[in-house]
């Protein structure tokens, strides 16, 4: 009975030493041990916590609520996730230690709380928070105080060396060829620079950021390769000559990526000469590569790698500028193709998306919208020799949160050829119905029925051209569906797509594994899934990108892209080359057979 005794106790003080470094409550001003060094202490004010509608007032149609340079803190009763964009910065806190750093839309974890920032609030962020930094929230005068001090880096030291064991486990269970002498030696010299860590107070900081190199090496070299998966990123191109896509190809090929997403017609213009634009009275191309036909280029410099090109089409998107700053851009010479809000109905000119980079869109329901752009697409699958089409913005506009009071007035698509076309259906006129009236969802299933109506003819002309069709999707599909009509749920289950590449706006691996389940959840097991990675955009570590490979991996995702080839850094080139995009050297050992010697008789034959 003693010695059941005795293990409860042990077992109990095991618990709570594990717990210790949660223990501290959030709203209580953190008191560090005499033997602890505070290397920084920063405060800033706290523009809301748990922000709503009516809190942020005007500014409601932001994503999570958050405006412009504003510090929000979201605890578990906001929601389960934070619903913020992608400009901006976030950090999990369980307890009042900083557990991850994310970007956008993170998970908010149970009994604790994300700070999120944007603007000068994303700055302070970056500049005072890391993985295990205490954080402090006064509600009395509405402030926060981050405290880095050398338990932070102790800490973080520690999370990383465990992360790297968790990652090496997994392998060695699924992977009987797994080769672990490497990375084993790095966890060893990691291990021993915690413990000199440990031991010299005054060398806390030295030791444990070399601790955390090593342990990001052993990472890096952690996640094995994997021949079958798309390797890609995503380009926006800059070349003048042939020599730039020479280079930019052979650096990817360097890298050991196998597709490029090529943005081919974006902001209302292509990248190469083109008969379709012309024929419209359009910009014949991008005048920053008048002379070069860039998708040509690229195609031939890619194909000669072994490197798959699919052109990145922003579908109804046109940019930002106004139509009137040039007489041929779309909107100029055809005003009447614009997308408009319920507010604006009756605007002569096109609309603005505040929400969307103050952008312009075209209307999915107009028939002549959708004729131009799949014969603007024909026109690339018939000349170029592409591998794929990638469709972007194959969606609405980005409408206000649709649980806001008078959401609808920001609502998109209020043109007068839908208007027109769902009255001879319904004889309703759309500009009259709020979400309360029993045609909304009517009027929202036509919305989105026009954007599948464009999905399924591409797909039609894909298939029959043997060219890959995939969609740039949002991953939550409720959000898709209410604020962008995007039902990419009924593209896959009716098999107009090949494939998805979801972008997970995160740095935080356990949110993005959510997201991707998200999505996992919905699909067709027939439609492949390419997981948008886009840390390199949100500069995130170099280990936050392998993080993220190896959740889509345990999620047996078939491949991933980078977001995008101009914030893909060689840090981030190299640490892929580790392992993930190198395959490892083949074993040329072979056993040497023993020749079988004839014996033969000293006898001469006779």
């Amino acid at each position: 009975m003693k010695k059941i005794n005795f293990l409860l106790i042990i077992l109990i003080l095991f618990f709570n030493i594990s717990q210790v470094v949660y223990a501290g409550d959030i709203y209580s001003d953190y008191v560090p041990n005499k033997d602890v060094v505070v290397y920084s202490k920063n405060s800033r004010g706290i523009s809301s916590i748990d922000p709503s509608s009516d809190s942020t007032k005007k500014i409601s149609y932001f994503p999570g609520y958050r405006g412009a340079n504003q510090l929000v803190i979201y605890t578990p009763a906001y929601g389960k996730r934070t619903g913020t964009n992608e400009f901006g910065s976030e950090a999990i806190v369980k307890g009042n230690t900083v557990v991850a750093l994310s970007g956008a839309d993170s998970l908010i974890p149970d009994g604790g709380v994300v700070i999120s920032g944007h603007g000068s609030a994303k700055n302070w962020i970056n500049k005072n928070i890391i993985v295990g930094t205490k954080i402090y929230i006064n509600k009395d005068n509405n402030t926060i105080t981050a405290y880095t001090t050398s338990e932070s880096y102790i800490y973080g030291a520690q999370e990383c060396l465990k992360e790297v064991q968790e990652v090496m486990d997994y392998y060695i269970e699924h992977d009987k060829d797994y080769n672990k002498k490497k990375i084993e030696e790095c966890i060893k010299s990691s291990e021993n620079c915690i413990k000199k860590a440990e031991h010299h107070p005054a060398q806390v900081k030295e030791y444990s950021k070399l601790a955390i190199e090593y342990a990001n090496k052993a990472l890096s070299m952690a996640v094995p390769y994997k021949e079958s998966e798309l390797r890609g990123v995503w380009i926006r191109p800059a070349c003048k000559t042939k020599e730039d896509v020479v280079y930019v190809i052979s650096r990817l090929a360097e890298a050991g990526i196998n597709n490029i997403f090529l943005e081919t017609y974006y902001h209302g213009m292509t990248i190469f000469p083109s008969k379709t634009m012309v024929k419209y009275g359009f910009i014949e191309q991008n005048p920053l590569f008048a002379d070069l036909d860039v998708l040509k280029t690229f195609v031939d410099e890619a194909h000669k790698r072994n490197i798959k090109v699919n052109v990145w089409f922003e579908t109804f998107y046109v940019g930002n500028k106004k139509p009137e700053s040039n007489k041929k851009s779309i909107l100029a010479v055809s005003p009447t193709w614009a997308n408009l809000t319920k507010k604006a109905y009756d605007s002569e000119k096109p609309v603005q998306c505040s929400a969307e980079h103050n952008g312009y869109f075209l209307d999915p329901a107009n028939p002549e919208v959708q004729t131009f752009l799949l014969q603007l697409a024909c026109e690339i699958i018939y000349n170029y020799q592409v591998d794929g089409i990638n469709m972007d913005y194959i969606r609405f506009p980005q409408a206000a949160v649709p649980r806001v009071a008078g959401s609808e007035l920001n609502a998109w698509g209020y043109t007068q050829y839908a208007r027109e076309e769902f009255k001879s259906v319904y004889n309703t006129d759309p500009i009259t119905l709020t979400p309360s009236d029993s045609l909304w969802q009517a009027w929202n299933d036509y919305r989105r029925g026009k954007v599948t109506e464009f999905v399924r003819r591409l797909s039609k002309i894909c298939r029959s051209n043997k060219v890959t069709l995939t969609a740039v999707i949002f991953p939550n599909r409720y959000s898709a569906l209410e604020n962008k009509h995007q039902d990419w749920q009924v593209w896959t289950d009716n098999d107009l797509i090949d494939g998805f590449t979801p972008l997970f706006l995160t740095c935080d691996p356990v949110t993005a594994a959510d997201m991707m389940r998200g999505v996992i959840r919905y699909k067709n097991t027939k439609t492949k899934l390419y997981a948008g990675l886009f840390i390199a955009f949100m500069n995130g570590s170099e280990s936050d990108l392998v993080r993220q490979v190896h959740e889509a991996r345990k999620l047996k995702i078939d491949g991933f892209s980078i977001f995008d080839y101009a914030h893909f850094q060689d840090c981030y080139i190299s640490t892929l080359k580790e392992s993930i995009t190198t395959p490892p050297p083949q074993n040329t050992k072979k056993k040497k057979k023993k020749k079988k010697v004839k014996k033969t008789s000293n006898k001469t034959k006779k």
